[in-house]
């Protein structure tokens, strides 16, 4: 990916060639732009993020998150199972009980990175 340069100025028009060249030799394919809507897609719910901020604490079951969000248990398997699809949380079995985490540190830092550009001025 390249910077994009500051010194150029789009004051008439014609097209910067060279510019436009370059962008278009590291265009992202339409099947990235695609999943990656959807990842953002996904984390444009309220019912979402808190799931995810409540899982960047703890590793919790259906039943608690259902807790703690003062929601039914099949509105946040219903959430779960979007997160899921989309590779933002997992789950291990513990008995009869599954318990959810985090995928990875990714979606971790997408929280926070969210979460710094909506704080700073």
């Amino acid at each position: 990916m390249h910077d994009i340069e500051q010194d150029w100025i789009c004051n008439t028009t014609e097209i910067n060639k060279d510019a436009v060249d370059r962008v278009k030799r590291d265009i992202l394919p339409e099947e990235t732009i695609i999943s990656l809507s959807e990842v953002f897609k996904a984390l444009s719910d309220p019912t979402r993020l808190k799931i995810i901020y409540l899982l960047s604490k703890h590793n919790l079951c259906v039943y608690d998150i259902a807790d703690i969000l003062d929601m039914s248990q099949s509105a946040i398997s219903h959430q779960l199972r979007v997160l899921r699809g989309l590779r933002l949380v997992k789950f291990r079995k513990e008995g009869k009980h599954a318990i959810y985490s985090l995928d990875d540190d990714h979606v971790l830092q997408l929280f926070k990175q969210g979460l710094e550009h909506i704080s700073h001025e």
